[in-house]
């Protein structure tokens, strides 16, 4: 039982960070529909960007708070992130938006290649390691729980909590949410559907920041290709989870975080991913809209 335990919190360490980038999967897809496969190559420059703060603060600010630095890496990454994925949807996605679906499609899928060849020209193709950041470590009975486990499941608690209510309580959510039924209307009632858009974008790199911080700090190394897996399998955690849903993208995140986690503990590791997409098989087969997701209406 204790091992099962110990499981049980590393798959959800590892399910909190998926779900921070399927947020920004749902968020994308929501507004106008469009899966941004580049979303997880601006997780990975999330992780470099808090990798060069981390070098900064260590060369030029010695005996920093680990809190802090923690903290302004977090913030400098979500800027830096955010601009990135506010050009990209200026530059390659906005001008596609009215052209047929696969357009777009390609285009994010060529801006993921750009972006990850980008990183290992500028960076290297190697691994990029740090020290750990936080080492304490607390004992319940046979179980160990480390304290950067909990600093991440609370950080994405926080945040879901944070983003929610900015989507269902403010303006800005209004706006988001009459965008997301009908951009047209939306535009004749006075909603800036280009601006709202531009900010959904801006969140969800945000929070793909968030999560490629809390990747570097929880497994102590950062590489250009970091982008691809993770950024699969938290497109699979929204969709699981129900797409346009954001508690269904962490909901997803965290149950594939689990299964993963599980199944490498008492099955062979080979087969992780395929447990993985086989319970995605499983769900979408007697629930297609996921989890939590709401079946689409159609207009008329």
């Amino acid at each position: 039982m204790d091992y099962f335990i110990q499981q049980l919190v590393n798959g959800l360490t590892l399910g909190s960070i998926y779900g921070l980038i399927a947020i920004g999967y749902t968020m994308v897809y929501g507004i106008i529909g469009m899966i941004n496969f580049a979303h997880g190559d601006i997780f990975m420059l999330g992780g470099f960007a808090a990798l060069i703060v981390f070098l900064l603060l260590a060369t030029y600010i010695a005996g920093i708070p680990v809190a802090l630095a923690i903290l302004i890496m977090m913030v400098v990454a979500m800027l830096m992130t955010s601009l990135w994925n506010w050009s990209i949807e200026r530059i390659a996605y906005r001008p596609l938006r009215g052209s047929f679906r696969l357009a777009p499609l390609i285009t994010a899928i060529g801006m993921s290649i750009t972006l990850s060849n980008f990183i290992q020209v500028s960076q290297g193709p190697r691994n990029k390691p740090i020290p750990p950041m936080i080492t304490e470590v607390y004992h319940i009975g046979n179980i160990t729980v480390q304290l950067k486990q909990i600093v991440i499941i609370i950080v994405t608690a926080v945040l879901l909590s944070i983003f929610w209510y900015i989507v269902h309580k403010t303006p800005l959510g209004r706006a988001q949410r009459a965008t997301e039924q009908d951009r047209k209307m939306a535009a004749l009632l006075g909603v800036d559907v280009d601006r709202t858009i531009s900010v959904t974008f801006v969140m969800g790199a945000a929070l793909a920041s968030v999560a490629g911080t809390m990747y570097l700090m929880y497994y102590g190394v950062v590489a250009f290709n970091d982008g691809f897996i993770p950024g699969v399998k938290a497109f699979t955690a929204a969709v699981l989870g129900g797409i346009g849903s954001l508690p269904g993208a962490v909901l997803g995140g965290l149950l594939i975080g689990l299964i993963e986690a599980l199944w490498s503990a008492y099955f062979t590791i080979d087969y992780k991913d395929v447990a993985t997409f086989g319970l995605l098989a499983f769900v979408l087969i007697f629930k297609p809209t996921g989890i939590l997701g709401r079946p689409e209406v159609e207009k008329v």
